[in-house]
């Protein structure tokens, strides 16, 4: 069976301009309230990574429609806006934090104030789970070996430090790498010594058997995702998507 995997970013009014609706990181409160609306009316089984990873695995629950709810970036508006709909439901999320912009006090990350340590911990008791998405939200494939290690082992002990739980989910920042096998092969092996269990990407698709627990794709939501295209995301109608950015990938890195 496949798992459609949500990746969300903030949930607020405000746009960040672009006209493509694919990169689009907003979702406006209404529309969010709105599809855990519908989540919760079909009767979706909202669960963890691990709980996903499982189900995929070994194909348990098939006659159960599972969906993740995820979000990168560990904003504030997390906190205000998308907890109390949740709450609203019974549902949980991952939230996946850049541990350099979440502090004591108040700081902000792309112009958007982030969450703190108190209100992660607060979450933390109130059933959310979270995760890594590096330090400093760089670009992996940028970066030196020693900076790469430093990103994906000090995010995972400062916030198992802070919310005294193991961190096992980690978030690739930027657009996923995926034609670059060694990179690739060589983040794997790093995330796995850090003692990371599963990951999510930004490769469009359902989540299947064939994926890599380490990289699994992702359907990203915005505020123009009306429902009957949010339904479509769900039952894998986004997923031919995945050819079209791969082809496009190949062409930049130069290989097609």
């Amino acid at each position: 069976m496949k798992v459609p995997i949500l990746m969300y970013h903030s949930i607020s009014e405000s746009s960040n301009g672009d006209s493509s609706a694919y990169y689009h990181t907003t979702t406006s409160p209404g529309v969010f309230a709105e599809q855990m609306k519908f989540l919760h009316e079909n009767r979706y089984r909202v669960t963890n990574l691990d709980e996903a990873v499982r189900t995929i695995d070994k194909a348990e629950g098939a006659t159960e429609r599972h969906v993740v709810i995820t979000f990168d970036d560990g904003f504030r508006d997390f906190y205000t806006q998308a907890f109390p709909v949740l709450s609203r439901y019974g549902f949980s999320a991952t939230v996946f934090l850049p541990t350099a912009f979440i502090n004591e006090s108040a700081s902000s990350f792309n112009g958007s104030e982030c969450l703190t340590w108190a209100q992660v911990r607060e979450l933390k008791s109130a059933g959310m789970v979270f995760g890594s998405h590096t330090v400093t939200h760089p670009q992996l494939t940028t970066v030196k070996p020693r900076q790469l290690e430093a990103e994906v082992w000090e995010s995972k002990r400062v916030i198992e430090d802070k919310i005294g739980c193991p961190i096992e989910s980690f978030a690739y920042p930027y657009a996923f790498p995926e034609t670059k096998r060694s990179f690739k092969r060589r983040l794997r092996a790093v995330l796995e010594e850090a003692g990371y269990l599963n990951g999510v990407s930004t490769v469009l698709g359902t989540a299947g058997i064939h994926d890599d627990k380490f990289f699994l794709p992702r359907l990203p939501v915005n505020s123009l995702d009306d429902l009957r295209f949010f339904r479509a995301k769900l039952e894998g109608g986004y997923d031919w998507l995945h050819l079209f950015q791969w082809g496009i990938k190949l062409l930049k890195a130069g290989i097609a």
